[in-house]
């Protein structure tokens, strides 16, 4: 395939960039294009224009996104000016040069008053502006270009950029005690084979709204927990309320995304903790030793 790639320098433009150049699960080595933020500002149409133009893909790749999502709050216009309007930029340049796009949404655009995984066809009820963002972008994604492909995801951990595994291997080095949200539940998602899903999509011509996840759920206390447990690490995890970590954006209480629209293209993601021990592996993390 001739892919563009829009992103290229974040957690999973990071892992695509691997997966499309033939080192990573894709044995084929496809002809890649690929822009970081510093290469590509989406909010500059005709920029925009002309690198898409210019390397005429079959699939545009679009993960570029502001994904402050505390930052989004406060910055709506910013918010609005990348995540939707440059978003309709890219998807007008795939129009008139006849390429195919995947968008990469979030599990954000959803309220979390659900009790049961969310399905494609639920309606959106973003409760921040990150997820209001994303949203607007899908509705007018999906009238400029309906064959477009909407790639919802969640939690997102990988090795290219901060992450909560990350943060949480850091604090349990340092402390006797962590306290993490035990009210918040989603599906924590290995940008490692978020990207692999992501290219069989492409394979498979794929459109409309696909739902892609690790398989399975937790909070992030449960998250936290079994980073601890696995990494070896002494420090107790603490389950806090979200209430008691009051943040400027609200986060669903419940996010899990149902994995049918994505077994429907017969694509099936390990569950979390599998993909966290893949994690912790590749990232050197080795288990202390048992004390005596």
């Amino acid at each position: 395939m001739r892919v563009t790639l829009f992103g290229a320098s974040g957690l999973l433009g990071h892992e695509l960039v691997h997966e499309l150049s033939g080192t990573g699960r894709n044995r084929e080595q496809d002809q890649l294009t690929a822009f970081s933020i510093e290469d590509a500002d989406l909010r500059d149409h005709a920029r925009v224009r002309n690198l898409v133009r210019d390397s005429r893909p079959e699939w545009i790749l679009l993960l570029a996104a502001y994904t402050d999502v505390d930052g989004c709050e406060s910055n709506r216009d910013l918010a609005f000016a990348v995540n939707c309007d440059g978003a309709v930029n890219v998807a007008e340049a795939a129009r008139e040069t006849g390429s195919r796009l995947l968008f990469v949404s979030t599990d954000y655009v959803f309220d979390g008053g659900k009790r049961s995984p969310y399905q494609t066809s639920d309606p959106r009820n973003p409760t921040s502006v990150y997820g209001e963002s994303k949203a607007r972008a899908e509705q007018r994604l999906l009238e400029i270009l309906p064959q477009v492909c909407i790639a919802r995801t969640s939690w997102l951990f990988g090795h290219a950029g901060k992450c909560f595994p990350a943060t949480i291997l850091k604090l349990a080095s340092t402390r006797p005690e962590i306290s993490v949200v035990n009210d918040q539940r989603g599906s924590p998602t290995f940008t490692c084979d978020l990207a692999s899903a992501l290219v069989k999509l492409c394979r498979a011509s794929a459109q409309g709204i696909v739902h892609v996840t690790n398989s399975g759920n937790c909070t992030w206390y449960e998250f936290a927990t079994e980073i601890v447990r696995q990494s070896g690490l002494p420090a107790a995890v603490k389950p806090v309320t979200t209430a008691e970590f009051p943040r400027p954006a609200r986060r669903p209480a419940y996010s899990v995304l149902s994995p049918d629209s994505l077994h429907a293209y017969n694509i099936h993601l390990p569950d979390w903790q599998d993909a966290l021990r893949r994690y912790l592996a590749s990232a050197q993390v080795v288990p202390a030793p048992a004390v005596p």
